[in-house]
C-alpha cells in the first residue's frame, strides 16, 4: 500500500478534514486509509434507510449506552467510519466524544453497498475487532445481518437485541 502514516498524522489530518467547510455537504462518506489518503464512498437511500432503522432499534433495545451514526474510529487500516455503533455508558465516560475514537465501541456496524470493493467488509470487521469492538455486524442490502466476534462469525448477537430490518422496497 505504500508508506504508512503515523497515528499522529492520521489524527491531525482527520481533524483538518472535520473542520474543512468545503467537505460539509458531500454526498459521500469520507475515510482515511493507513497511508493518510482520503477514500470516499457514495451511499444510497437504501443504505440510509437501513442505517436509520438499525440505529432506532438499537437505541430502543439496548439500555445503558447510546447509538452513534457515522462514528470515526482509529484502526489498524486508518481512520474508518462505522455506519452505526452502540457504545456503553462506560465507554462514553472513558472516551466522551473525542474524534476519532482511539478504541472501538462495543458494537460496530457496517452496511454493505454496491460500491464496497470485494474484501472491504472483511478488512473492516478485522480492524474494528482489533480496535476493541466486542461485535461487528455486517448488514446486507436485503436487511440480513451477519454477526462477528473475535471467535469468528456467530449465529446471533451476544447482546439482548432482536433487530428486524425492512426488505427492499420496489
Amino acid at each position: 500500500m505504500g508508506n504508512l502514516a503515523t497515528p499522529e498524522y492520521l489524527i491531525a489530518r482527520w481533524g483538518e478534514l472535520c473542520r474543512d467547510p468545503s467537505l460539509d455537504d458531500l454526498p459521500y462518506k469520507i475515510e482515511l486509509n493507513a497511508a493518510g489518503k482520503i477514500e470516499m464512498s457514495p451511499a444510497s437511500n437504501r443504505h440510509g434507510r437501513l442505517q436509520g432503522e438499525l440505529l432506532l432499534q438499537l437505541g430502543q433495545q439496548l439500555r445503558g449506552g447510546c447509538v452513534i451514526s457515522e462514528c470515526s474510529l482509529f484502526t489498524s487500516i486508518g481512520i474508518r467510519v462505522a455506519d452505526a455503533v452502540w457504545a456503553s455508558n462506560e465507554f462514553m465516560e472513558a472516551f466522551g466524544e473525542i474524534t476519532p475514537y482511539m478504541r472501538a465501541p462495543e458494537i460496530c456496524v457496517e452496511i454493505q453497498s454496491p460500491s464496497n470493493p470485494k474484501g472491504e467488509m472483511e478488512e473492516k470487521t478485522s480492524a474494528y475487532l482489533l480496535a476493541g469492538a466486542r461485535e461487528v455486524w455486517i448488514v446486507g442490502e436485503d436487511g440480513g445481518i451477519r454477526y462477528f466476534t473475535s471467535a469468528g462469525e456467530q449465529p446471533k448477537s451476544g447482546f439482548p437485541v432482536s433487530i428486524n430490518l425492512p426488505a427492499p422496497s420496489k
